[in-house]
């Protein structure tokens, strides 16, 4: 799927990180979302790396990165910590400063980094999210039907592990098949890798990173409340036939957290980046092409 990329690992101080690396030209890192791996982005990053160089990094948690047990307080999994491994990732790949694209847990991954490391990010692109204490501050009947396993996963171990573990293809194979993207649109090589990778490590690991975002991530959101923004330019896509886009106005809510706000929707569900990979990548090839120049 990333034909002329190098497959490589780089141990951070809390767990070893799997990746891919290819193309020429400034650096941008690119972080995916639930239930997913770095495969998400194989259509996306071979376009971008005509131009860039693209690093495509599985979270901790999640693909092939490690998978440490979660600890009492969820810190383990809070973006503070995950964001930290890919500051030391591109550390160790050579990179002092870099731009960022994350699609859904990876958005907000990409979102901490930047309050927590604003030399590093040059650029911010975010796909499909609002910020999480907004998820949280907004939920309505709507929302919490739709977005039902924010709910669910956070419910104490082990009872949604050993749930989604009774049938984890299955589970899989829903959560992908929805939020307006229908299950035919993932590329078979990609969908194997999810499933692969879909082992109850993995499903614990996930389940402790939704429950930082309802725990430890929102004491880290709080405290920045109403001081600290994204200082970098911020680009913000979402699917048109999503959630997010059907029940937010995405620019509006985002324009309390980051000085330069820009953004579109794409004609796609949750999972643009493969329903709608071309439209995805110009949309961030002109976005990072613009604010480099």
């Amino acid at each position: 799927m990333f034909e002329g990329f190098e497959q490589e690992r780089v141990r951070t101080g809390g767990a070893e990180i799997n990746l891919v690396r290819g193309g020429e030209g400034p650096p941008v890192l690119l972080l995916h979302g639930y239930p997913q791996t770095h495969a998400m982005w194989h259509a996306v990053a071979l376009l971008l790396a005509e131009r860039f160089t693209v690093v495509a990094a599985d979270l901790r948690g999640y693909g092939d990165s490690s998978k440490p047990f979660g600890d009492e307080d969820h810190a383990s999994y809070s973006k503070r910590e995950m964001g930290g491994d890919m500051v030391e990732v591109m550390d160790g790949l050579g990179f002092e400063s870099f731009a960022v694209a994350g699609h859904d847990r990876g958005g907000r991954v990409t979102h901490r980094m930047a309050l927590d490391h604003p030399e590093r990010v040059t650029k911010l692109a975010l796909l499909d999210i609002i910020p999480t204490r907004e998820v949280f501050a907004r939920t309505d009947r709507e929302l919490a039907t739709a977005y039902y396993h924010w709910f669910f996963f956070i419910q104490p171990y082990d009872l949604p592990e050993t749930l989604i573990g009774g049938d984890p293809t299955y589970y899989l194979r829903k959560k992908l098949g929805g939020w307006g993207t229908a299950l035919e649109t993932f590329a078979p090589e990609a969908l194997a890798e999810y499933e692969r990778c879909f082992d109850r490590h993995t499903i614990h690991a996930s389940c402790e990173d939704y429950r930082a975002a309802a725990s430890i991530d929102l004491e880290h959101d709080e405290a920045d409340a109403g001081g600290e923004k994204i200082e970098c330019p911020l680009l913000l896509l979402w699917g048109a036939n999503g959630i997010v886009g059907k029940l937010y106005d995405v620019e509006e809510v985002w324009r309390p957290y980051a000085r330069d706000v820009r953004g579109k929707p794409i004609d796609a569900g949750h999972f643009l980046a493969e329903e709608r990979p071309e439209e995805t990548a110009r949309e961030l090839l002109d976005f990072l092409e613009e604010t480099s120049a």
